[in-house]
């Protein structure tokens, strides 16, 4: 079967619609895969909207498009208190595989990642280009960073409040923009959970051509 697009991406809000188009579209070969065709699609439910629907807003897309993915963040899903990162993605991707998002072998062809506890995990890595981003000096950010409660590795417990903190010390507005800029320059070999099975999935749906 031909499709329209290689894959469509449901995501919560536009800093992550922009996020993911850059990756897709400006990052394939750091992320190890050829470029997909790609539409990106936003569920005005945001995360709470995105775990309940996913699987139906979806459905008119399995014979559109050869491959779907979710993305949200478990903080404001409404399943904080219940489910795990991991829980949450089984559900989903239950769902979209009995929706439709099946090969004929019954293979699964759509997954979803769930940001724990939200996508700005991403923004905190060691890349030098954070801090010119965000419009701090290092030494600047790395003062703020030390207010802030952190995990052992060292990334804020409260990762968009750390953002939203660091854009306000900087006088610089939050947008998508913020986001775009963080995709195109940051460094794609931090290891974390989400962004690990995001880069693994991507690599085994769109593999680069020798």
């Amino acid at each position: 079967m031909s499709f329209q697009y290689d894959l469509v991406v449901l995501v919560a809000d536009a800093d992550a619609e922009w996020a993911l188009r850059t990756l897709l579209e400006s990052r394939a070969e750091a992320l190890g895969i050829r470029t997909p065709t790609s539409k990106v699609i936003r569920d005005p439910g945001r995360d709470a909207g995105v775990f309940r629907r996913a699987h139906d807003l979806l459905r008119s897309y399995t014979k559109l498009a050869a491959y779907a993915l979710v993305l949200l963040d478990r903080e404001g899903s409404g399943q904080e208190q219940r489910h795990t990162a991991s829980e949450m993605e089984a559900d989903l991707e239950d769902r979209l595989g009995r929706a439709g998002w099946l090969t004929e072998a019954q293979q699964p062809r759509a997954a979803a990642i769930v940001l724990d506890p939200e996508l700005e995990v991403w923004v905190w890595s060691r890349s030098p280009h954070v801090p010119e981003v965000l419009g701090l000096e290092q030494e600047r950010l790395a003062r703020l960073l030390e207010r802030c409660d952190r995990e052992p590795n060292g990334k804020p417990t409260r990762p968009k409040e750390a953002l939203l903190a660091a854009l306000h010390e900087a006088r610089k507005p939050h947008s998508p923009a913020i986001y775009r800029e963080l995709a195109q320059t940051v460094s794609l070999q931090a290891h974390e959970r989400a962004f690990d099975k995001l880069r693994s999935t991507l690599q085994a749906w769109f593999p680069t051509l020798e």
